[in-house]
């Protein structure tokens, strides 16, 4: 008796794919990147920037609408109260003089705050020179590739009294040799550069020589009031024959080491220096003040 055939099964396995993922990480990582690299790209730039650029930069942004004063909206008072008591009641007006009773001299009168906001407008508008000043000198320096490597010597910054440029000495590059007051060539290149600027800006020159302080124990072969202020000479006469008339220097002076750029180390070489001063503009006084 023969078996009964056993029937064959054959088991066929289907192979489906993985999930589809997607691509949302691959756009967060790309914005990630780019955030970083924005960042990175920011940081240098700070670093890159002086101080006045970045006063200048803060300045344009800064909303033009903004009071002037943190105590009201401005206008005839700029946001003050005429008294600080508060609100009175008018004294009673005297019928037969026509006055208040008191002398009409003590009354207060807005002349202050007019002067005032006069000042303040002349001091934004002696800031804002100074700063196209600091540009213009720049570019008159830039334009001139062979003194290129003297950057480090050369300071510009803006002071209390005007704006400040000044030839410092460096370790391992001087400005003038020693005990001389006539400066190297590459000193007289960068002031023949400076020069055209210099003439075209409205501001009177201070001219002010410094030198370092001696250390102790050692002996000064040129006495410091003279060279200073014979360093000081020689960059007015540079100035003057590249252009610049007599009359716009309101002084020339030699101040030895009596105001060291570093007063904490008052030896350095960097003391060493003469500056120039474009001057700022002094604000009119109120009528009925003397100088």
């Amino acid at each position: 008796m023969s078996k009964p055939t056993q029937p064959i099964i054959v088991k066929k396995v289907k192979k489906a794919a993985h999930a589809h993922h997607g691509g949302a990480w691959k756009i967060a990582y790309a914005d990630f990147v780019t955030a970083m690299m924005a960042f990175f790209l920011l940081m240098w730039l700070i670093s890159m920037t002086t101080q006045e650029q970045k006063i200048g930069l803060a300045e344009y942004f800064a909303p033009a609408s903004l009071s002037p004063t943190n105590s009201g909206a401005g206008g005839i008072l700029m946001g003050s109260a005429l008294d600080k008591s508060g609100n009175k009641s008018s004294p009673p007006r005297d019928a037969a003089k026509g006055t208040t009773g008191q002398d009409d001299k003590a009354r207060p009168t807005n002349s202050g705050g007019a002067s005032e906001r006069e000042a303040a407008s002349r001091a934004a508008g002696s800031v804002q020179a100074n700063y196209s000043a600091v540009a213009s000198l720049r570019q008159a320096l830039q334009n001139m590739p062979e003194i290129a490597e003297l950057s480090r010597n050369i300071v510009i910054e803006p002071t209390k009294e005007g704006l400040n440029v000044s030839l410092v000495d460096e370790y391992g590059r001087s400005m003038f040799p020693e005990g001389s007051v006539q400066p190297y060539e590459h000193t007289r290149l960068v002031l023949e550069a400076l020069a055209p600027t210099l003439r075209r800006l409205p501001n009177q020159l201070s001219v002010a020589g410094h030198t370092a302080a001696a250390r102790p124990g050692s002996v000064q072969a040129v006495d410091s009031w003279n060279l200073t202020a014979g360093r000081a000479l020689a960059v007015r006469e540079i100035l003057s024959g590249a252009g610049l008339p007599n009359d716009r220097f309101a002084s020339v002076v030699g101040r030895a080491d009596t105001e060291p750029l570093f007063p904490d180390n008052p030896y350095v070489p960097p003391n060493r220096r003469v500056t120039i001063t474009l001057l700022n503009a002094e604000p009119p006084l109120p009528p009925g003040v003397l100088r």
